[in-house]
Parts: C-alpha cells; sequence; structure tokens
C-alpha cells in the first residue's frame, strides 16, 4: 500500500475540520443566531488557514522552484484551493438561506437599496456624525505602494469614480475597529420588525458625502475586497536585538507580508481587478476569489441577537467546584486534596481567586506562571502585579510567538516589566505553551508548592467557550517537576528528569511510545489492551505509525479528534482497531487527554501538546498523570459520555466525508449537555457528602 494512503495530507483534514463548522451553520436543530454566528467562526478559521497553511505550502513551492526540486506541493495547492472554492459556494448559499430566515422572524439584513425614506435620513445623519471622521479615502495612483496601506484583518471598498469613459480608483477601509459593524436602524412607529444595516452598505449609500465637493465624476461605485497576508515572519536574529523588539519588528512585518488571497466582489470590473492585483503583486500561486459584497465574516461571530431569547442557545451558568467549598482559602483546599476543574462547565474565577489570593498571602514567597494567551483586561495579571507590589517574587513566562496574539503579550510583557515583575521570554528556538501555575509558600517553617497544570490558557474570555481541565495539586512529586520545568525554561542546557511529567521535548516522543508499547505488549499475550486518546491534532508520523503498529496487534484504540487527522482508520490489517470521532459544538473541543488501559490500572493524563511534531519534538509542553482516583474516574467518564454522543458526533474515515455518528435505536445524547448534567451531579453528591461529614463531625464533638 502507498504511504500517501496511510496519511491524510494536513492541510486537507484541516479544511474538512472546517466544513464541520460549516455543518453547525447548516444545523436546522442551531438556534438562528448560533448558525450565523459558526458561519462568522468558519469564516475566521478559513482567514487563519490561508496566513497560515496555505502560505505554507505557497512557500515550499517558491522555494522548491528556487532549488529545482519537484514535488506534489503544486498538486496539494490545487486540492487546497478547489475545496476552498466549494466551501465558500456552500457558504454564499448557507448566508442566503439564514438571511430568509432571519426575515421570517421579522429581523432584517438590509442593504443601502433597502431603505424608507426615514431611514434614508437617519443613515445620512449617522454618516456625517459616527462614520465620516473615520474615513479618508486613498486614491490608487501610480507611485502609490498599496501593500504599505491594506491591513490584513480587514474589509475594504474600492470605489471607481467615473466620467464619460475614465475611471479613477479609491480605496476606503471600513472602520471596524472604530464603530460596530452591525447598526441596528430605527424603525416607523408600531411596526414589530428590527432592522439591521453593515457599516459597509452606510458607507456605500453615503459615497456622495464622502467625494463630493473635491472631485468630478458623473457616478461613483463601490466593490467589495479583502487581502490576507502570510502569517509567518522573518525574524532578523542580531543579537544586539532583542526578542521583545524581534517580536514587534516581525508583527509589524507580517502587516506588510506579502498577499496569499484576494477576495473581491464579482461584478468588480475587470480593469479594476486587474490594477489592484498588478498593484498587490498577486502570483498564480495566490488564490483569487470571487465572492459577494460582504468580507470579513468574522465580524459575524459577534452577530447580536436582537430578537426571542430562543434564537441562541440557552446560557449554561458555570459552576463553582464543591471541592473548595469549607476551607478558609484556596490553598487549604488544595492541600486536603488534588482538585480538577473542566472548564467551562466549572468557573475559571477559581483560578482568578488563587492568584489573587497568593497576591497578598503573607504565607505565600513566590509565584511563577506561563503565559500563553491572556485577556486583554486580565485579572490575573493585575494580581500577578500586585503581588509584586506586595513584596512576593514573581516570574511570569510571556510566550511572545503566541500567533496572532503577540501584540497582546507585548503589550502585558511591558506593563509587567515596568511593575518591576521578573519576565522571560522563553528558551531560543523553543516556543513555550505549557500552562503552569507556581506558587511556593511558607508552612510552619517548611517551604510548601501549589502547582496548576492545564490543557488551556489563564484566559478568562476564552474559558467561557473552551472546554479545559485544570489540575491544581499539592502533591510533592509533582510540584518539584513543575519547579524544574521552570527551571528548564531559563536553562534549557542543563540536564534534567521527569519523572511523573511528560515535558516536550525532553521526553514527550520516549514516554508516549513506552505508553504505547505497553499496550502492545498487553495485546500480544493475549490482554485486554485499550487506548483513548483526545486531542485537537493528531499529524506527526512518528505517531500515526506507532497508532497503527498497535492497532495491528490488535490494541482497541478510541479518538476524539477535533481538527486535524493524518491518521486514517479502518484500513484492514492497519487500523481496523482504530475508531475516531470529531465533535463540532457550542463549546470548543481543547482538552488533549491520554487513557491508557495498563491491564486494569488505567494512566490518565491531561496535557498541553497536540500530537504534532512541533508539540512533541520544537515546543516546550507538559502533560500531569491524574493520581487522584476520584479524578481519574471523573477524566473517564467525562470522555466516555462523548463516545455515547448521537446528536454532534462525526465519523472521522479516510474520505473525510464528515458523516454524523448514526443514532440507530438510541437515545439522543448531545454530550456537551451531558457532561454539564453529570458535573452538576458530581458537585451536588460533593456537598452532601460534605454536609453530612460535618453534621456527623459536630454530633460527635457534642458527644464529647
Amino acid at each position: 500500500m502507498s504511504a500517501e494512503k496511510l496519511y491524510i495530507e494536513k492541510e486537507l483534514s484541516w479544511l474538512s475540520f472546517n466544513e464541520r463548522v460549516l455543518q453547525e451553520a447548516a444545523d436546522k436543530t442551531v438556534p438562528l443566531v448560533e448558525r450565523i454566528r459558526f458561519l462568522g467562526i468558519f469564516s475566521n478559521n478559513l482567514d487563519e488557514f490561508y496566513k497560515v497553511r496555505f502560505s505554507d505550502v505557497k512557500r515550499r513551492i517558491l522555494i522548491n522552484q528556487d532549488r529545482g526540486v519537484n514535488d506534489n506541493s503544486k498538486h496539494l495547492l490545487g486540492k487546497m484551493q478547489s475545496k476552498a472554492l466549494k466551501l465558500n459556494q456552500r457558504f454564499d448559499e448557507l448566508y442566503s438561506e439564514l438571511i430568509m430566515e432571519m426575515a421570517r422572524r421579522r429581523i432584517f439584513l438590509v442593504n443601502e437599496t433597502q431603505l424608507d425614506d426615514t431611514q434614508q435620513k437617519w443613515i445620512k445623519k449617522y454618516f456625517k456624525k459616527e462614520v465620516l471622521p473615520h474615513i479618508t479615502p486613498l486614491m490608487l495612483k501610480d507611485d502609490i505602494d498599496v501593500l504599505q496601506f491594506l491591513k490584513d484583518e480587514y474589509a475594504y471598498i474600492v470605489v471607481d469614480l467615473k466620467t464619460n469613459d475614465s475611471s479613477q480608483y479609491a480605496i476606503l477601509e471600513i472602520p471596524t475597529d472604530h464603530l460596530p459593524r452591525f447598526v441596528m436602524v430605527p424603525e416607523q412607529k408600531g411596526k414589530r420588525r428590527k432592522t439591521i444595516i453593515l457599516l459597509d452598505n452606510i458607507i456605500r449609500y453615503c459615497l456622495d458625502e464622502l467625494f463630493r465637493g473635491f472631485f468630478d465624476y458623473d457616478e461613483l461605485n463601490g466593490y467589495a475586497m479583502k487581502m490576507t497576508r502570510d502569517a509567518e515572519y522573518d525574524l532578523s536574529h542580531e543579537v544586539e536585538h532583542s526578542l521583545l523588539e524581534q517580536m514587534s519588528e516581525g508583527v509589524s512585518q507580517r502587516l506588510t507580508a506579502m498577499p496569499v488571497r484576494f477576495v473581491y466582489e464579482r461584478d468588480m470590473p475587470e480593469e479594476m481587478l486587474t490594477t489592484l492585483c498588478d498593484k498587490l503583486g498577486i502570483s498564480n500561486y495566490d488564490s483569487l476569489i470571487p465572492g459577494s459584497r460582504y468580507h470579513n465574516f468574522k465580524d459575524f461571530i459577534g452577530f447580536p441577537n436582537v430578537g426571542r431569547d430562543y434564537l441562541e442557545n440557552k446560557p449554561l451558568p458555570p459552576m463553582r467546584c464543591a471541592d473548595f467549598d469549607g476551607y478558609d482559602n484556596t490553598f487549604d483546599a488544595i492541600r486536603a486534596q488534588d482538585i480538577l476543574l473542566y472548564y467551562p462547565y466549572h468557573t475559571f474565577e477559581h483560578i482568578t481567586e488563587l492568584v489573587r489570593q497568593a497576591s497578598f498571602d503573607p504565607k505565600v514567597l513566590s509565584i511563577k506562571i506561563n503565559i500563553y494567551r491572556v485577556a486583554k483586561d486580565s485579572r490575573l495579571m493585575n494580581s500577578l502585579i500586585d503581588a509584586m507590589h506586595n513584596g512576593k517574587s514573581v516570574t511570569v513566562v510571556v510566550e511572545l510567538q503566541a500567533r496572532f496574539d503577540e501584540e497582546a503579550n507585548i503589550e502585558w510583557s511591558k506593563v509587567l516589566t515596568e511593575n518591576g515583575v521578573h519576565v522571560i521570554f522563553g528558551a531560543p528556538g523553543l516556543k513555550i505553551h505549557s500552562k503552569l501555575l507556581l506558587i511556593s509558600r511558607r508552612e510552619e517553617g517548611e517551604i510548601v508548592r501549589y502547582a496548576h497544570v492545564g490543557t488551556g490558557n489563564f484566559h478568562e474570555r476564552t474559558a467561557r467557550i473552551y472546554t479545559d481541565f485544570s489540575l491544581l495539586t499539592a502533591d510533592q512529586e509533582i510540584t518539584n517537576e513543575v519547579r524544574n520545568v521552570f527551571g528548564y525554561i531559563e536553562n534549557p542546557y542543563r540536564p534534567v528528569r521527569f519523572n511523573q511529567l511528560i515535558v516536550s521535548p525532553r521526553n514527550s516522543r520516549k514516554q508516549l511510545y513506552r505508553l504505547i508499547d505497553t499496550e502492545i505488549a498487553n495485546a500480544q499475550i493475549g490482554k485486554r489492551a485499550a487506548l483513548t486518546l483526545k486531542v485537537n491534532n493528531l499529524v506527526d508520523k512518528g505517531l500515526v505509525s506507532k497508532l497503527y503498529e498497535a492497532s495491528s496487534a490488535g490494541v482497541k484504540i478510541n479518538m476524539i479528534i477535533r481538527g486535524m487527522c493524518s491518521l486514517v482508520p479502518g484500513i484492514e490489517g492497519v487500523s481496523d482497531n482504530i475508531k475516531i470521532i470529531s465533535i463540532v459544538d457550542r463549546f470548543l473541543e481543547h482538552p488533549r487527554v491520554i487513557i491508557a488501559h495498563n491491564d486494569g490500572d488505567p494512566q490518565v493524563y491531561i496535557s498541553s501538546a497536540d500530537w504534532m511534531t512541533r508539540n512533541i519534538d520544537h515546543r516546550i509542553e507538559v502533560a500531569a498523570p491524574v493520581r487522584d482516583e476520584r479524578l481519574k474516574q471523573r477524566i473517564i467518564d467525562i470522555v466516555n459520555i462523548h463516545f455515547t454522543d448521537t446528536v454532534k458526533a462525526r465519523w472521522i474515515d479516510k474520505e473525510m466525508s464528515n458523516t454524523y455518528v448514526p443514532r440507530g435505536n438510541r437515545k439522543k445524547v448531545r454530550s456537551q449537555i451531558a457532561i454539564y448534567d453529570y458535573l452538576k451531579q458530581v458537585e451536588k453528591q460533593t456537598r452532601k457528602r460534605k454536609q453530612k461529614l460535618e453534621h456527623n463531625e459536630s454530633n460527635h464533638g457534642h458527644e464529647h
């Protein structure tokens, strides 16, 4: 069998994942406004796909051309383009369908030709007062470098100022960084309907207000366009450049990086299109995509619900974890037992509260934390600054190369440094993606450490929409090794051993192979052998081959993979013991979990690392064993609930067909909701047990 068939290209697998996002927009059981938001998520994903995956393949083609090497990159690029075009067509169909659906609910998304007289007057006033101050046309003259002006994340209107048979062009940026993209237009009294207009259409309607008195023209026409740039940057590795300066430079370089995709309105005049392609230096490897009149659909992620409550998901209020109940402070709770949080089902406030308490607790000596992505107005970061002012030793490892979050991280680094916090920018050549927090306290003359090992970022906002585990522990073996990870980050060339933690790039590959090999050995002597894996992406060839080896030996492998999956399940003799599902629903599935059957004594790990070569060999990532039997079982239960999903689970197969797991005569299970109910039960039982204990203790006290 050719190697090709054993391995699906990650880029195509990624597009298949985004197709699952589009399926959510098509799903009539999903509330209407949520379906529109899924269109926004799909669009945002596709932007990132072009910036990262597409531009990577394009770069490979150009490098290979220079070297005179022939590989299949051109063929792959063709496949990627045709799949993306197919998804775009489906997107356009769904958009039209959803606009009609909204109209049935008396919510109208109108364009500039659909306004009544009163609305036209209101729009002109709104334009003059709110919009006009933010718009300056860029005239397309010969000596203008358009690439310097155009920003990556923005949509533009190109205006054709026509006189007789000549045209001059102007580019207008739609100022969504200053104004809402969706504007509610007042309705006539007594009309029970809601009208929304896009900022783009307000500008189109008022073009004359913008140009009149400055230019001569017979008619004005506007056409939408958007450009996506290559997101890689070529940092000048000069010694005297600090990493902070380099990253600031890298981000500004991305702003002027070459375009990899150019989307334009279908009926844009040929001459205008040619001029723009010429000005932008669009090559024949770039994606030229004719589209509708709206671009930058990512703004639809924030589409407002102006209708009834049922048009969006019912809120699932995050719950408090009962393991913290009855203790004077968070440290006492963690010392009493390991605690497992699962967001967004649990509130992230437990973590912000832990750091807040640490910031003024007289027993706390030091706080160390890894930051990959954080909220712009992060309470957690402010608590770290408070801790510094309270005389604690505070070390923050900031990953400046967290893609698309560099600017926020550069800003936070400056603020932290100005406040005297010890900021480390990680190890050269290694991105730091682990999610660690370590707090050291002096208790009765001893130093006691408390650690957090997680699968997700310390980000208050994403913790409400991403599912992620956080393990809080005072287990000395684990906390000492977490301390060693921080030492390793500061000095990656000093030898260090990890017995409990799986740490990339130190021992991840070896330890993951060892876990799989144990199952293979058990299968070979006739014992039950099984592996359950939950990751975002599985594309590392070494790990894929190892899983094929395990499947051939008879190990039963069940996986939940949200995004890219290069492994092909169900190949006779190779992967017929492997079943893979993917779940796309209201929360973004983000945790990485490994469950090895281990001859009936399961080993359970939670990890920050996906099964991609970069995460195993080129980043600092940490997986921690869950040693508390109660918590181990909880993770196994949660993962098992996913495998009972009959609503949102899709099979991953070699055709990348994204067929839903058939329900048959089983009851409807939507795993994300079922997990919420399960955890609610867990918390309720924990509280009952605690009350019973307290009750018994107080009775016992009275007897004495």
